[in-house]
């Protein structure tokens, strides 16, 4: 290296120059920065010094200089200064300062002194050698215990000491932290001193360089053992989803370390180790080290938002923008700098990707409901899929609430759409900043309304079974608002106007389905022994054909069900008991009355037990007559 040392000397850097050269810098403001045992100290004014004082420094740091060169003994070849001897280390770097001032005071005076600049020149360029091979030593021995993840744990337990106090807790904490992380705080310290010394002698890119390579492949590495792959987006579009939707769980596991602990770590390195440099220089190894694997990382959310978009894959959209909108604040901080700022920018872009991406599935997802186009009617009139689908999917929903609301704050219904305001009455958005959301999530259960109500008349046939489908339906909407964070968005009014609305299905298909069973039971107390048997033929068609008919129908909510049973045997059980017990005696003496008097009163309400479970009726409607009404009364019926 001719001559290189006379950097140190005439030493004026470029634009290029001055990001590994400023020496004179005060620490970041990031993190403050307790001073290094090994700083070298102020130098003396040169005008102070005599030229022989000024040899006599040479020669003093000739001696310690020489003694480790590397090339001078294999002792000084194998051995750390650094860890062979604290005290010699920091003479060294003394030594080093001293040099330096020496170095500028040939430099100013006459021609004659020419000869000792170039001793004192390779003097520096030896020293060079051994700080920089000092520099690497420490790097590579502490390559495990400056990992980023245990200095940013060290971090953490040294800021709740300061928030919290000295109270047991804390002197706990303390005591936990190993004598490895001691003597990483120490490498760190050391490796700040080295850097300050090689930077203000000239030799800065040697220094940053060796710093860049060694951390970055700690970076790189760290990213690879946490499943980061450098993906692209026409990869990412020809997997499978059940393979996309692996490598997003692995993502989100991997993003929270990479941030709290990766770069928040590798960022308490950077700024201890080049604590005394500018923060041009800081910011510039930081950016060298973490950028590119930070852009790959950040950059997977987006190529899956671009290539992924049917509605039901809306989920994994959720939890990859809840992910970075969580973290935002400490990327923001951590990459807060211009030469970062790509990693800012491909953060948000991921950010702003997703939201149009969800955006874009629930206007499918809206679109997908008004389109079904299925025509065959539910068996028993339960529960339609759509109805199920849908309002699983909101409820699922709506356990993103807050970010969903953020999403789609802006995001107005589709155009000449409106809410009827009997319907639901949106929230005040200053009130409630979820109020587009619930807008949002009322339109769309307002549209699968409209199409279980156009389902309905598919059952031609059965008004009653037509009722009994919307009766099912709607109570299973209800019961999932209720159940979900839906009743929040909603609210108790929507829940409330909806099950009146229930009810009153119920009492629709009660009064259209029990009418004739009903018609049949004379109101007449007072009638010939003739019409009495008439009444009992016409009750006993009536309530077999019904039964059989009601048989395989379906109520799929319990609590419904057993009150729908309550409310027909009530209306049923006394009416017809009033007119069985005042006819049958009288038709005792007919040798016909069995086979006249089916059903006693307790054997309706066993036949109703029996009712919407979707089973059918066993047999014909004639096996439905019991043996005996006096052998039945009081039990269930055989069949």
């Amino acid at each position: 290296m001719p001559f290189k040392g006379l950097r140190t000397v005439f030493f004026h850097p470029s634009r290029d120059d001055s990001t590994i050269t400023s020496s004179t810098s005060t620490s970041s403001s990031r993190s403050p920065h307790t001073p290094s045992p090994l700083t070298s100290t102020p130098s003396t004014p040169l005008h102070h010094f005599s030229e022989s004082m000024i040899d006599e420094k040479v020669e003093q740091a000739k001696s310690i200089i020489t003694k480790w060169d590397p090339n001078s003994s294999t002792i000084a070849k194998v051995t750390s200064l650094f860890y062979e001897s604290r005290f010699e280390a920091k003479e060294f770097l003394k030594s080093v300062n001293q040099l330096q001032q020496a170095m500028h005071f040939f430099a100013s005076h006459n021609s004659s002194s020419s000869h000792k600049l170039v001793h004192a020149q390779n003097l520096m360029q030896i020293a060079m050698k051994r700080l920089q091979k000092e520099f690497y030593q420490i790097l590579s021995s502490n390559r495990d215990h400056l990992d980023p993840e245990s200095v940013s744990a060290r971090s953490s337990v040294s800021e709740y000491e300061d928030d919290t106090g000295s109270d047991d807790e804390i002197q706990l904490a303390g005591k936990s932290i190993s004598e490895v992380e001691k003597f990483s705080t120490l490498a760190m310290s050391d490796l700040s001193s080295i850097a300050e010394c090689m930077i203000s002698s000239g030799y800065g890119k040697e220094c940053i360089k060796i710093y860049k390579i060694m951390r970055k492949s700690i970076v790189d590495e760290a990213l690879y053992k946490l499943g980061v792959e450098r993906l692209t987006s026409s990869q990412i579009r020809k997997m499978e989803w059940d393979v996309v939707e692996l490598k997003i769980k692995n993502w989100l596991n991997a993003v929270k370390i990479a941030v709290k602990s990766l770069f928040h770590g590798e960022r308490i390195v950077c700024d201890n180790v080049f604590s005394t440099t500018s923060d041009f220089v800081r910011e510039a190894c930081f950016s060298e080290i973490t950028k590119e694997g930070a852009v790959f990382l950040f950059r997977f959310p987006e190529y899956v938002a671009k290539c992924h978009k049917s509605p039901e894959k809306i989920f994994r959209m959720l939890d990859l923008y809840d992910a970075i909108s969580e973290l935002w604040s400490d990327i923001d901080s951590i990459f807060s700098d211009d030469s970062t700022s790509v990693v800012r920018s491909q953060a948000l872009n991921s950010l702003m990707m997703l939201g149009d991406t969800v955006r874009s599935m629930l206007s499918d997802f809206d679109s997908a409901i008004q389109k079904d186009s299925s025509k065959t009617p539910i068996s028993g009139g339960g529960l339609h899929p759509l109805t199920r689908y849908v309002m699983n999917y909101l409820c699922f929903l709506t356990d993103y609430s807050g970010i969903l609301s953020d999403i789609i704050a802006n995001s107005p219904l589709p155009e000449n759409t409106s809410l009827p305001e009997f319907y639901f009455d949106s929230p005040d958005p200053i009130d409630n900043p979820s109020s587009a959301l619930a807008t949002r999530m009322a339109w769309i259960i307002l549209m699968l309304l409209c199409k279980i109500d156009g389902k309905a008349r598919l059952y031609k046939d059965s008004a009653a079974l037509a009722y009994l489908f919307l009766t099912n339906n709607l109570e299973y909407v209800v019961q999932k608002v209720q159940t979900s964070n839906l009743k929040f968005l909603l609210g108790e009014d929507w829940i409330s106007k909806h099950k009146a609305t229930v009810n009153q299905y119920a009492a629709s298909y009660e009064r259209v389905g029990w009418s004739k069973v009903l018609s049949s039971i004379p109101e007449n107390p007072t009638m010939t022994l003739e019409e009495a048997k008439q009444c009992f033929n016409n009750f006993n068609s009536a309530f077999e054909q019904t039964y059989t008919t009601q048989s395989s129908w379906v109520v799929t909510d319990r609590k419904l069900r057993e009150e729908i049973k309550l409310s027909i045997a009530k209306k049923l059980v006394p009416a017809y008991g009033k007119f069985y017990r005042k006819y049958r005696g009288m038709l005792r003496s007919d040798n016909d009355t069995e086979s006249v008097v089916r059903f006693a009163p307790d054997d309706l309400g066993n036949y109703l037990s029996d009712l919407f479970y979707g089973t059918g009726a066993s047999g014909s409607a004639s096996s439905l007559v019991c043996s005996s009404p006096a052998q039945s009364r009081g039990k269930h019926c055989r069949r």
